[in-house]
């Protein structure tokens, strides 16, 4: 029986043994380097099947059938228009300015992920006063896996593959919580190890996804596949979940980026066939609402009733409704034409109800909110400034540039601008979660009336004379290391190019350092009013801090094509997800 000498005598004879026992080894190497790039870096193709590393996670057996799966539609044959201003690296990118900035953001970073790699480590959040961690959300180490796509995207590829190795042996059903929150698990977790793999390609966090996406989907396992807004996980065993009477519109569709990047990444259809049907329902409504082509605050999704409330506004969790419809439209490439119609639909209803102009001391000051409309109230605009509704104008911008409406791109820039000022009334530097101020009687300017404003004061119950000329009121002064604002900032450089918003971010920046660095990282602060010492600081640090307002921060000093807003989209946690090429 004969047999295939790799090596042929002759060139054993040639090279001896030494020269082979050489060969031999650095093949061992190169192969050992290969095996440790896959377990690292994983593989381009995408997942054909389950993956369960998981102790009891079968695959989802829903007790609520479902007739029939949707796939994902077919991306438009248009092409996708490009919404960064410059494409690849500006010329300005490699100014050293920037570069020491972005270390010093690098930097606030690693003293977070460190204190909470010694204090916190699994834990949900580090308590950066005292030390130690806390559980915010079923003890599912939210802030290790929140940060996962910002230590890669900041270059920690040491700390990022150590993290990664503890992801790997996470058991979801070892937590001691009955429950987990849909959108908060959705967003925060799923959607950062979906983003990560996206950035790394680490097989390790697909599976952990899917793994992950199993579990949530059991929570559309009601009788007429709504999703839950609690999913408790005994109840969801035994098929008894139950739809709750009142429930946030956004919450009910904000698993739609990370469950339709889940079936592009895995070919399960299932994923986009649950959101698809929360997206349906919700374009089916739009216009049958007490503010038609809004949503309001909560609707009845088991007994599909969407005109019971008469609260519309932009703030709470409200707004990230919007802005999932937007980069839905986005990650789909345009194949779904409804969430196009959703959007203009809705942006529109905004400009018309929700849009004030504050009256301010100041002349020639440009500044436009987004308000609370109570339909039925009089007058039906509450004039509130809400930190949480900052990102519209990142929203408007990238909404202007997709669908070639300049007009909204021109708005983003006024409502960005708006909140940098808000940002620059205060003595600290900081924005209050949430204040109020007098409304102009229409969009355009109106003068200062000195005494209107301190009519204000004395008629608002949490009236205060302290406040920044135009402030009546702070009814919520704290600031929790809130991103929307940085968002903001951030998608308007980008999309542009206008240098003076890279200046304003580093103000922004600095302040917030100055009034929330502790010992061990950065905390919430109680009031940002305050004009005398150092904020009083929360023993809080909410993972968000390090998921979003630090890599805002970080990307806004960086090169245009590091995460391309033409390239990705930003979940409402701040992690990017890689839109498909056709």
């Amino acid at each position: 029986m004969s047999t295939y000498n790799f090596f042929p005598k002759e060139t054993l004879a040639y090279y001896g043994r030494r020269y082979l026992r050489f060969i031999l080894a650095a093949l061992s190497l190169l192969s050992f380097i290969y095996l440790f790039d896959v377990e690292y870096y994983g593989s381009e193709a995408p997942f054909k099947s389950i993956i369960h590393g998981t102790k009891n996670i079968p695959e989802s057996q829903l007790i609520h059938t479902i007739s029939a799966i949707r796939p994902l539609p077919t991306a438009s044959t248009e092409r996708m228009k490009l919404v960064q201003r410059f494409q690849g690296r500006p010329p300005t990118y490699d100014i050293p300015l920037n570069e020491k900035r972005r270390r010093k953001i690098k930097a606030t970073l690693e003293k977070s992920w460190k204190n909470y790699r010694q204090q916190a480590w699994l834990q949900d959040e580090l308590r950066p006063v005292k030390g130690g961690g806390s559980e915010t959300n079923s003890g599912w180490a939210t802030t290790m896996i929140n940060t996962l796509d910002t230590l890669w995207i900041m270059g920690l590829k040491k700390e990022f593959r150590e993290a990664v190795r503890v992801v790997k042996d996470l058991d979801w059903m070892a937590t001691t919580e009955q429950s987990c929150n849909m959108f908060r698990t959705a967003t925060q977790q799923l959607g950062g190890l979906l983003s990560a793999y996206d950035l790394s390609k680490d097989s390790v966090l697909l599976t952990k996804a899917i793994e992950l996406g199993e579990i949530l989907y059991t929570g559309f396992d009601t009788e007429n596949h709504m999703p839950v807004s609690e999913l408790h996980f005994e109840k969801a065993r035994a098929g008894q979940l139950v739809l709750d009477g009142q429930q946030s519109p956004a919450h009910a569709l904000g698993l739609s980026l990370e469950f339709t990047r889940l079936t592009q990444l895995t070919g399960d259809n299932k994923y986009y066939d649950a959101v698809a049907r929360v997206a349906d329902v919700m374009y089916e409504n739009q216009n049958y609402t007490k503010l038609p082509g809004l949503w309001p605050a909560s609707v009845d999704l088991q007994n599909n009733i969407y005109n019971h409330d008469n609260t519309f506004t932009l703030g709470a969790s409200s707004g990230m409704m919007y802005r999932t419809i937007l980069n839905m439209y986005t990650l789909l490439r345009g194949g779904e034409p409804m969430y196009e119609d959703m959007y203009l639909g809705a942006v529109d209803t905004i400009i018309r109800t929700l849009f004030f102009r504050p009256m301010t001391h100041k002349k020639n000051l440009d500044v436009l909110f987004t308000g609370v409309f109570h339909v039925g109230n009089e007058p039906p605009l509450e004039t509130i400034l809400q930190h949480q509704a900052c990102f519209a104008g990142g929203m408007f911008a990238l909404g202007g540039r997709t669908f070639s409406v300049s007009h909204h791109v021109d708005l983003a820039a006024n409502l960005t601008n708006s909140c940098i000022w808000a940002y620059s009334a205060f003595p600290t530097g900081i924005m209050p979660e949430i204040s109020q101020m007098v409304q102009c009687p229409n969009l355009d300017r109106c003068k200062w009336e000195e005494q209107k404003w301190y009519d204000a004061v004395l008629n608002d119950y949490d009236g205060r004379e302290d406040l920044p000329k135009g402030f009546h009121s702070a009814r919520d002064p704290s600031y929790s290391l809130r991103g929307e604002a940085i968002e903001s900032v951030f998608m308007m450089y980008r999309i542009t190019g206008h240098e003076e918003y890279r200046e304003h971010a580093w103000r922004m920046f600095e302040a917030i350092q100055a009034a929330t660095e502790t010992e061990y990282g950065n905390a919430a602060i109680e009031d940002v009013t305050t004009s005398t010492g150092k904020p009083m600081q929360t023993d809080a640090m909410d993972s968000l801090w390090l998921s979003a307002t630090l890599k805002y921060f970080y990307l806004i000093f960086s090169p245009h094509d590091q995460v391309s807003l033409d390239e990705f989209v930003f979940n409402a946690a701040g992690h990017p997800l890689r839109i498909p090429k056709r």
